[in-house]
């Protein structure tokens, strides 16, 4: 089983990304061959200082090496290291009927954020289709606001294998539901975009102010607390810390113990889950020729796949 799956470096991780996409990844890493990419390609659509973009890249790759992924076990690599996807896209737009990307709620979703329309936004789910069948994967964990991408990569799959024979694997998605969408400190899904995050490898100050002002209803100190489901903090405690989490919903429940002592336990818990990777990031930091070198060997093992696989399509279609 080929696993597949992509960050885009569009600024810094936070545990939305962790929880969400990277731990889930991770896992999956285990049970079959993985491939994983920093999504640059896609970070174009935003991100237009190629500076930031470096450096974004350069962070992606700390994070995600200190969070534990394997660079024996798993092929890592940049997106735009693999050229010949952006030659895929190509050729799977052409099959692409326009109102299948039209019906894409991501793109109306960004659009309503304030985003600036492009064409890069619009065709994003034909870029990611062939980020997925490029490399032949059979699996593709993805967050809950993903599935329609996975599924328009189905359909595209399936109408090139209809018209030019049998090329492409159809991957199925991979969705852990219970943190397939996580809250960020306004309520809404953590996101760079809305300023909501708590960064995974965030200074210790900033991270705490982040934490203590995550947004809570008005009930005194002393009253029973009510509607606890809806406490974003509780919310995102019982990720990191099941445990904890029940213990603090009991607490809250019974009266005399307020959002604040809650807050607290929540910065307590999310920096001591993430001390051993803050420690191996920093070991990283110290030999970034060694980190540039396991995204070259990446880069060389994920070449071989997707050039297999383009020797097929262009076959296939009368390219050569």
């Amino acid at each position: 089983m080929r696993i597949l799956s992509g960050i885009q470096p569009s600024g810094r991780l936070h545990i939305g990304n962790y929880f969400g996409m990277m731990r889930p990844a991770l896992d999956l890493a285990q049970k079959g061959e993985a491939c994983y990419f920093i999504a640059d390609y896609h970070a174009l659509t935003s991100v237009r200082d190629p500076a930031e973009l470096r450096q974004n890249v350069l962070d992606v790759a700390l994070d995600f090496l200190a969070c534990g992924l394997d660079p024996a076990k798993t092929i890592f690599y940049r997106q735009s290291d693999v050229p010949q996807v952006t030659e895929l896209a190509w050729i799977l737009a052409c099959l692409t009927p326009l109102p299948m990307l039209e019906n894409c709620v991501s793109y109306k979703d960004k659009i309503a954020q304030g985003l600036t329309p492009n064409t890069g936004l619009f065709t994003y789910p034909v870029l990611q289709a062939a980020d997925i069948l490029i490399v032949q994967s059979n699996l593709v964990p993805v967050g809950k606001d993903q599935k329609q991408h996975i599924e328009v990569t189905r359909d595209i799959a399936a109408a090139f294998n209809r018209h030019y024979g049998d090329t492409f694997t159809i991957p199925d998605a991979s969705i852990r539901e219970t943190v397939a969408v996580m809250p960020g400190t306004d309520g809404r899904k953590m996101s760079k975009s809305y300023g909501n995050t708590v960064e995974i490898f965030g200074d210790e100050k900033p991270t705490k102010k982040k934490i203590m002002g995550i947004l809570t209803d008005s009930q005194p100190v002393e009253a029973p607390k009510q509607d606890l489901d809806k406490n974003i903090a509780l919310q995102l405690l019982r990720v990191i810390a099941p445990d904890k989490a029940a213990d603090q919903q009991t607490k809250l429940a019974a009266g005399g113990h307020g959002y604040g002592e809650l807050k607290k336990e929540l910065f307590a818990t999310l920096m001591d889950y993430f001390a051993p990777m803050r420690a191996k990031r920093a070991e990283l930091v110290k030999n970034l020729d060694h980190v540039e070198q396991i995204l070259r060997d990446g880069a060389a093992r994920a070449n071989a796949i997707a050039n297999a696989t383009m020797q097929k399509v262009r076959a296939a279609t009368g390219l050569k």
